[in-house]
């Protein structure tokens, strides 16, 4: 824009000085050329005493006197057809001028002046010379330039000018889309000092205010996700005295473990909402995590005559992802099998270390995905709707992606790539 803004600038400011200076140049040589000629006459004019009443070798000294002096050429031309001074043939001007008029034409050797003059005996006489195309033109290149360098002056000025003025717009502009980019990469503190011109200050307290209403809204919404998450502590805590009480120690252990792993889901989830903790801020073994969540879904399996088949790589296998997130997405991928497909279905989890990334693959033999998957939200379980959405944004958090397809026996095969975590620091 300021590039823009600069070049518009030049090109007026050229436009200008063409449109005032190619007039102004033509001025110059019709007023030099005006000069000579006047010069020329005033010099003429003063042999025209001398021609009117001397005799003819009198006029001529006189005339050759003034050629010396002035190192102008001068024809004098009297009545009975003698030419004295600079000798030059009889012009149409000449023939004119003996008839009593003065006159100044323009002719091949420059401009030629012819002055009648009166009173000898013989009759009117005719003084002639001739301004040369060089002193017609004396001066005008050194003024044309001085005028085309004055305009090229007046140019670079107002290319200054422009450049300064553009920028005043320029920088306040680049200040929005810097603050604009901040506040898209979730940097909400971020904030513009307005500047520039009227407007450009109405749009960055605009800005501000918008990234202020963006805070406000989201801390109301974090408190609100927060505050439902803490409701579910007392049937948690309800459900856990339940599961206390049992008589058979083996299912109070079972369920009791799972109240645990429920309440560190609820705490992560109020956790992040207050603190807006991210994925992508721990890291995670992704083999124990792993298989912790299978060995848990592999009760439910096995109630539901499913066939789990597990396949870990050797740990530790560190990934790009904090533990709480990558339990939440195995979970997601396992909770989809469980929900989507019919009881007895066996599955398969399989964690593989690739170059630079782990994969975590869950694949089953029901009925596989459909056509188009559900937006975020939607089911046709009776679910949330959210699981491959909390997979897919854990996989991205984890410097990852995820990929849906079906498998050889045609049903769902979804993999979870993480990025390897880099080795720890001592």
């Amino acid at each position: 824009m300021r590039g823009r803004l600069t070049l518009l600038v030049a090109a007026v400011g050229v436009l200008v000085m063409v449109a005032f200076l190619v007039p102004l140049a033509g001025l110059v040589r019709t007023v030099a050329a005006d000069r000579a000629t006047a010069r020329a006459t005033a010099d003429v004019q003063r042999l025209v005493a001398v021609v009117g009443t001397a005799g003819s070798e009198t006029v001529r000294l006189t005339v050759d006197q003034f050629a010396t002096d002035t190192g102008r050429e001068v024809s004098v031309f009297l009545a009975d057809g003698t030419v004295l001074g600079a000798p030059a043939p009889r012009t149409p001007a000449v023939t004119l001028a003996a008839r009593g008029q003065s006159l100044t034409v323009e002719s091949a050797a420059g401009r030629e002046v012819v002055v009648a003059v009166q009173g000898r005996p013989e009759g009117i006489g005719v003084i002639r010379t001739v301004v040369p195309p060089a002193e017609l033109s004396a001066g005008v290149t050194r003024a044309w330039l001085v005028l085309a360098l004055l305009g090229a002056l007046l140019v670079v000025v107002g290319l200054v000018v422009a450049d300064r003025l553009a920028g005043t717009l320029v920088r306040p502009i680049s200040a929005l889309s810097a603050v604009s980019h901040r506040l898209a990469n979730a940097e909400l503190d971020a904030r513009v000092e307005p500047a520039g011109p009227a407007e450009l200050r109405e749009v960055a307290g605009a800005l501000n205010h918008l990234a202020a209403r963006i805070q406000v809204l989201l801390r109301e919404e974090r408190e609100q996700v927060a505050d439902l998450s803490h409701r579910l502590r007392t049937p948690l805590t309800v459900l856990r005295l339940e599961a206390e009480s049992l008589r058979d120690p083996d299912d109070a252990a079972r369920l009791t473990a799972a109240v645990d792993g429920l309440e560190r889901a609820v705490t992560g989830v109020i956790r992040q909402a207050r603190w807006r903790s991210t994925a992508a801020g721990g890291h995670c073994d992704a083999a124990e995590v792993v298989g912790e969540r299978v060995t848990f879904w592999s009760v439910l399996a096995e109630d539901t005559g499913r066939t789990v088949t597990l396949d870990l790589a050797p740990g530790p296998l560190p990934v790009r992802l904090g533990g709480d997130e990558l339990a939440a997405a195995v979970d997601a991928l396992l909770g989809n099998v469980f929900a989507h497909t019919p009881d007895g279905t066996p599955f398969t989890v399989r964690l593989a270390a690739e170059p630079g990334e782990v994969a975590l693959t869950v694949a089953d033999e029901g009925p596989g995905l459909p056509p188009r998957p559900p937006r975020r939200g939607v089911s046709r379980a009776g679910s949330t709707g959210l699981g491959l959405d909390i997979a897919e944004r854990a996989a991205g958090a984890g410097g990852g992606r995820l990929e849906l397809s079906t498998g050889a026996s045609g049903g769902a095969r979804v993999v979870l790539r993480l990025a390897v975590a880099p080795p720890a620091t001592a």
